[in-house]
C-alpha cells in the first residue's frame, strides 16, 4: 500500500546508515526503511518511511491515525491530549506512543510490566504472538454498572520503533475474535509515529495535538465499567468524538 522511499532522513536518529537501510528518490535523498526483522516491515510507521504519510490519516501530531471507524480522544483536566481510541465496530483500539532509547526496543520490558501490574490487580495474563509480534492477553476483573464484579479481556500490542514505542490496547471482539483482531491489527500498522528531532527522555510520552481540521462532538453519555489498569487511563470512559472536516 505505500512505498518506503523519499526525503532526507532525520539527522538526529541516532542511527547509523547503509545502502541496505534505505530507499532514494528522484531528489537524490535517503529514507530509512524498517529494519529487517522487527516486525514493522508492513506498519506501523515512522513518518520519514512513506512517502505521504498524511495520506488517509487523521494529523493528531505525535500520531497520525487512519481515518477509520469513529475517532475519540483521552483528555486530562487541563485539556492535554494523551490518548487516542479508535472504535471499529464492537472493537475498540486505544494508542499511545512515547519515546523509546536509540539502541533498544522497550516493548518486551514494557510487557512485563503491564503483566505485573494485571496480576497485582488479580487479573490473568497469557502471552503469546500474534500477526505483531508479542501480544498479552489479560483477562481482568471490572466493576459493573450495578455493582456486581466481571471480567473485562483486552488485548496489548506494541511496536518498537526508531527511538519511539507504540502501545495499542484491544477491547471488545478484537481481543478474543480472530477474525476481528486481524481488523484491528491492521488499523494499527497503519499508524503513523512523528517522534520529531527533539531530546526526550525514555518513557516520555510523545506529544499529540488536536487536528485543526476537525471538530469535537459532545461524548455520548452512557454507564460503563472501569477497569484497574489501563497504562494510566480508564478505557471505557468515553471521550469527545472527532470529525474531522475536510
Amino acid at each position: 500500500m505505500f512505498r518506503r522511499r523519499g526525503r532526507d532522513a532525520e539527522p538526529d536518529d541516532g542511527f547509523e546508515e547503509s545502502a541496505d537501510d534505505v530507499y532514494e528518490d528522484a531528489q537524490g535523498g535517503a529514507r530509512r526503511a524498517p529494519e529487517e526483522g522487527s516486525g514493522r516491515e508492513n506498519g506501523p510507521w515512522d513518518a520519514t518511511e512513506l512517502d505521504d504519510p498524511h495520506e488517509g490519516r487523521i494529523d493528531f501530531g505525535g500520531l497520525l491515525v487512519p481515518a477509520a471507524g469513529n475517532i475519540r480522544v483521552e483528555m486530562t483536566e487541563q485539556g492535554q491530549l494523551v490518548a487516542i481510541r479508535i472504535e471499529l465496530g464492537q472493537s475498540a483500539l486505544q494508542v499511545n506512543a512515547f519515546a523509546a532509547p536509540r539502541s533498544e526496543g522497550i516493548w518486551t520490558d514494557v510487557c512485563d510490566e503491564i503483566a505485573v501490574e494485571i496480576t497485582k490487580q488479580g487479573g490473568i495474563v497469557d502471552r503469546g504472538i500474534g500477526q505483531l509480534g508479542p501480544e498479552l492477553r489479560a483477562r481482568v476483573p471490572v466493576r459493573l454498572p450495578d455493582g456486581n464484579q466481571g471480567i473485562q479481556v483486552m488485548r496489548f500490542v506494541g511496536a518498537d520503533g526508531p527511538r519511539w514505542f507504540l502501545r495499542g490496547v484491544v477491547y471488545g471482539l478484537g481481543a478474543v475474535q480472530p477474525d476481528a483482531a486481524a481488523g484491528v491489527d491492521q488499523v494499527f500498522r497503519e499508524i503513523v509515529v512523528v517522534r520529531g528531532t527533539e531530546a526526550m527522555a525514555p518513557r516520555d510520552p510523545i506529544p499529540m495535538t488536536m487536528p485543526k481540521n476537525a471538530q469535537p462532538t459532545e461524548p455520548v453519555q452512557e454507564e460503563e465499567a472501569a477497569s484497574p489498569y489501563s497504562g494510566g487511563l480508564d478505557p471505557f470512559q468515553r471521550g469527545p468524538e472527532i470529525t474531522e472536516v475536510r
